[in-house]
């Protein structure tokens, strides 16, 4: 008991200094060198009326009282936090970091879902460096560029829901058509559930992916948007286009790597040093290891 408390209080000890770091650090590039002030207007607009609407709300708060008053303060906080976002441009900043947070959020919920209803505790990674998902990455671009507009023209929750599902279930047939037909893979299938559209569709996942949408669109996204804001430093502009192009880079080497899967199952040998390097250092040993729930050219043969 007193070994599980101690390791309790450590966890969160840690997550706490994790917390500081990633604030200091968030301080840290908003403290850099201003961009130039016809691209910093936007950002400054967005802030001064989320503020005007704050101070507006939390002076009718002051008038109420007991939980009337903190239900009002609730409400103030989301009235100052839709007002930045009537005024913020939505760009290729947020998108970058939008799709980060994506991909490492939705492989947590994914590997914690498969712990829960499964008991499997196997690595889902999407790509050879990092703990990242780029199927969720891009639903969470999707979902955010689509219901940011849609919120703007007052869209029905009923409408999110749509969306969010067609969203979802797209990025999934076109994720496992593409595997399949690029390099004989299989990371999922649903053919053996008795709601299943196509091997990567089923009815019920079109349902949770409606759910989430509606989750992200009206709770997460309003004020992960607010958190990021806009760009105001060239510290963040800068640091934001080094992330990208690691992304880039981890989605570009992750395809070079089952390409040359691909290629050894069939007996190509590497032309060149680069694809020697690569057959070297992920090894059908790495990909086996690294993609635990993959199948790709033998290993689903095999099956």
């Amino acid at each position: 008991m007193l070994y599980t408390l101690l390791l309790l209080v450590l966890l969160i000890e840690i997550v706490r200094g994790f917390v500081r770091v990633v604030v200091y650090f968030a301080e840290w590039l908003q403290r850099g060198r201003s961009i130039d002030e016809e691209d910093l207007e936007p950002a400054v607009r967005a802030m001064v009326e989320s503020d005007d609407a704050l101070d507006r709300e939390m002076a009718r708060a002051s008038q109420k009282r007991g939980l009337a008053r903190v239900f009002a303060r609730w409400q103030a906080a989301n009235e100052a936090v839709d007002e930045y976002l009537d005024n913020m441009h939505l760009g290729w900043y947020q998108v970058i970091i939008i799709f980060f947070l994506g991909c490492m959020g939705g492989l947590l919920l994914e590997e914690a879902w498969m712990l829960v209803t499964a008991g499997l505790t196997e690595n889902r990674v999407g790509l050879v460096w990092g703990p990242f998902s780029p199927l969720y990455g891009t639903g969470a671009v999707l979902l955010t560029v689509l219901c940011f507009q849609m919120r703007r023209h007052g869209a029905k929750t009923w409408q999110v829901f749509l969306i969010s599902a067609a969203i979802g279930g797209g990025l999934e047939q076109v994720t496992g058509w593409g595997m399949e037909a690029l390099f004989h893979a299989e990371s999922w299938t649903y053919a053996y559930l008795p709601d299943h559209i196509t091997q990567w569709v089923a009815w019920r996942f079109l349902f949770f992916w409606g759910l989430l949408g509606i989750v992200w669109t009206r709770l997460i996204m309003p004020k992960l948007l607010y958190q990021i804001g806009m760009p105001t430093s060239q510290r963040q502009i800068l640091f934001v286009t080094l992330v990208a192009v690691y992304l880039v880079a981890d989605i570009g080497m992750t395809l070079v790597c089952f390409n040359r899967k691909t290629a050894r199952d069939a007996g190509v040998p590497p032309t060149n040093a680069f694809e020697q390097w690569v057959d070297t250092h992920y090894s059908d040993e790495f990909i086996s290891g690294r993609f635990e729930n993959l199948k790709i050219g033998d290993e689903r043969d095999s099956q």
